[in-house]
């Protein structure tokens, strides 16, 4: 496996628990949902950086409209803070290409240039590759999303991903642009790829669930186990390069 580099950790929003739980960002690196945006002031204060995710999921399992110029609003007010790296670009889930294309347009119309610059597009893993080689070709960070109901990890999922590697990296298996995993923050998953950052919900779904905490050393509150959580993912790294012949072999010793 080549040897891994400083991958940028993004921990999903809001963590279960109450502003003093919110403080296990600080320092930390941070995915703020449109649909979840409760701390968006608190996290934008104490993390070291934050990306903003369109909360297209969200809308999608709860059936209701995409809201696409509240999320021009929230990005347009967010989008020069200090601490903002990049945006995920509006995505129809489960959508076709016509549509995520549509989609694009649209939001295209609804902001200026400087915030269009800062965004990434979403690939879709159901998507042509054709898309993801436009991505590439016109900007200069590029998000993976598995789908709605793919299920990572398993064989036909790493066969999508080395199709896209070839597109994404060159002869060399070095990326062409930042790659970010949606939901990747998997440490036996982006150990093996060229990840320059992924997220994950994993923390804010679990530190407060205290059924998944026994025994006599449990930390006594949630802002801990989520910083507990949070350094496990934190001390893997992603790959440096692609390697096309240790792909899909997971290393289960591996904590996330």
């Amino acid at each position: 496996m080549p040897g891994g580099h400083e991958m940028i950790h993004y921990h999903g929003c809001p963590l279960s628990g109450d502003s003093f739980t919110q403080l296990a960002y600080t320092g930390r690196h941070a995915m703020v949902s449109f649909a979840a945006r409760n701390h968006m002031e608190l996290i934008a204060e104490v993390s070291q950086t934050f990306c903003l995710d369109n909360g297209a999921y969200s809308a999608w399992s709860s059936g209701t409209p995409f809201d696409i110029t509240g999320f021009a609003d929230f990005v347009g007010t967010w989008h020069r803070h200090p601490a903002f790296d990049f945006y995920c670009l509006p995505d129809v889930i489960d959508g076709d290409e016509k549509e995520n294309a549509t989609m694009r347009q649209k939001w295209t119309e609804a902001v200026d240039a400087d915030v269009l610059q800062k965004g990434a597009p979403v690939w879709h893993f159901s998507e042509p590759l054709s898309v993801l080689q436009e991505f590439v070709d016109k900007y200069q960070r590029v998000c993976l999303a598995s789908g709605a109901h793919s299920s990572e990890g398993s064989r036909q999922w790493w066969g999508r991903i080395a199709e896209a590697m070839d597109i994404l990296c060159d002869e060399e298996g070095r990326p062409i642009v930042k790659i970010h995993g949606l939901k990747m923050l998997d440490p036996t998953i982006f150990s093996h790829l060229p990840l320059a950052s992924a997220d994950s919900t994993n923390v804010a779904r679990h530190c407060g669930s205290d059924e998944r905490w026994k025994g006599a050393y449990v930390p006594p509150d949630k802002r801990t186990r989520a910083i507990v959580m949070m350094q496990r993912i934190e001390a893997h790294a992603s790959a440096a390069r692609w390697d096309k012949e240790s792909f899909g072999q997971r290393n289960f010793s591996l904590f996330g």
